[in-house]
């Protein structure tokens, strides 16, 4: 990941530039981007500071202020999909994604992946034949 410049060098693109060098100059006698200068100055206009803003963080969950609502529909439906809270969210006014659902789900330690309500049927040869065969076949 990119790191900010030191401050050191802040100033002293900082100073060429109001000594009257351009900021594509100061950038070639200083080795950085002209990017980084020009970014740099606007900054420093904007603030009078040359500190370097904050970098990464996380943001603030979209969906945090929903979180008790999901919980309680989710133990009314333990079945629900995440595409169908998703659809429930935007009925109310927040639209999401099913993916930002199942984000603070995962978060919540909720399964995400649901039975369905007939539950699969195991192998044939881990079942035991049916009587029905099993009589025809003459296995007693």
């Amino acid at each position: 990941m990119a790191k900010p410049l030191d401050l050191d060098l802040r100033a002293r693109v900082v100073a060429a530039v109001n000594a009257g060098m351009s900021c594509r100059a100061a950038a070639a006698r200083f080795d950085i981007s002209q990017s980084a200068a020009i970014k740099l100055m606007q900054r420093y206009r904007a603030t009078g500071s040359i500190e370097p803003g904050q970098m990464g963080g996380h943001k603030p969950l979209k969906l945090a202020e929903w979180r008790d609502w999901l919980m309680m529909r989710i133990g009314e439906k333990p079945d629900i999909t995440t595409r169908e809270l998703a659809d429930e969210l935007a009925s109310r006014g927040m639209i999401v994604s099913h993916v930002s659902v199942w984000n603070l789900l995962r978060r919540e330690d909720q399964s995400h992946k649901k039975k369905r309500a007939g539950e699969r049927a195991g192998k044939a040869r881990r079942r035991a034949a049916s009587p029905a065969l099993a009589a025809a076949s003459g296995d007693d």
